[in-house]
């Protein structure tokens, strides 16, 4: 059990765990794929079933522009991975390049502004075995892992797994575990100073050739290559400095 109040900070939590979490009173529940945002002065109790792991960051936001109004919880749906990446890209990148860290994060909540209330959603609410398995696959990315170890930790067969990942992804359960990796590998790459040895173990691979093919087939070049690269958002490379 945890019971605390920010009086000036922010809370973004992005959870993988089933818990009951009580806000000033109001009691909400607590499960894999839901996302919180939570005002400062607010009593929080998080009661725990176990061991229990997220993604959160606490902040400061200036009252400025125009308000939005959100659920205080609410589930991250389809915008699951995209999210958990954002927030990750964020961890990695608070060591070395703070103001990328910062953009990250001020995404992300552009992002869980926009999420659609469940009624409007238009496709389809994401199986709670999906939404195991991509928290899985991002928290494990830099170890071994196949589709039997998600799909035991999700709760149910290999083939009932693939088919309900394809369904919401458009992907196989590989295909999605090579592209999330080789995402990440690219983002260390190219915002960070971690060494290529470095960078090859934080997605799995210990084997530097291999990495070097893998950069080369989904990257379309080397690691060396990716890192001398200007960074482009929107077009438009960043000049430094």
């Amino acid at each position: 059990m945890d019971v605390f109040s920010l009086p000036n900070l922010w809370q973004l939590h992005l959870y993988s765990y089933e818990a009951d979490l009580t806000l000033n009173g109001t009691a909400h529940l607590i499960r894999p794929g839901r996302v919180s945002l939570i005002p400062p002065g607010t009593q929080v109790r998080y009661h725990y079933r176990g061991r229990s792991e997220h993604l959160y960051v606490h902040l400061c936001l200036k009252p400025a522009g125009s308000p939005a109004r959100i659920p205080v919880i609410q589930d991250a749906g389809a915008e699951l991975a995209a999210l958990t990446a954002q927030l990750r890209q964020a961890l990695a990148a608070w060591p070395h390049t703070p103001a990328r860290a910062a953009a990250e994060v001020w995404a992300a909540l552009w992002r869980v502004a926009h999420l659609a209330p469940p009624k409007a959603r238009s496709t389809q609410t994401v199986h709670p075995a999906v939404a195991t398995a991509l928290s899985l696959i991002e928290t494990r990315m830099a170890e071994p892992l196949t589709v039997a170890e998600i799909a035991k930790a999700a709760g149910i067969s290999h083939n009932h797994l693939t088919r309900l990942f394809r369904a919401t992804t458009g992907e196989t359960v590989v295909g999605y575990l090579r592209a999330r990796r080789m995402e990440r590998a690219r983002h260390f790459l190219r915002a960070t100073t971690l060494s290529i040895p470095a960078v090859a173990l934080s997605v799995g691979i210990s084997d530097l050739q291999a990495f070097n093919k893998a950069c080369r087939r989904e990257l379309g070049a080397g690691p060396r290559s990716i890192r001398a690269a200007q960074p482009v958002i929107g077009g438009t490379p960043i000049n430094p400095g």
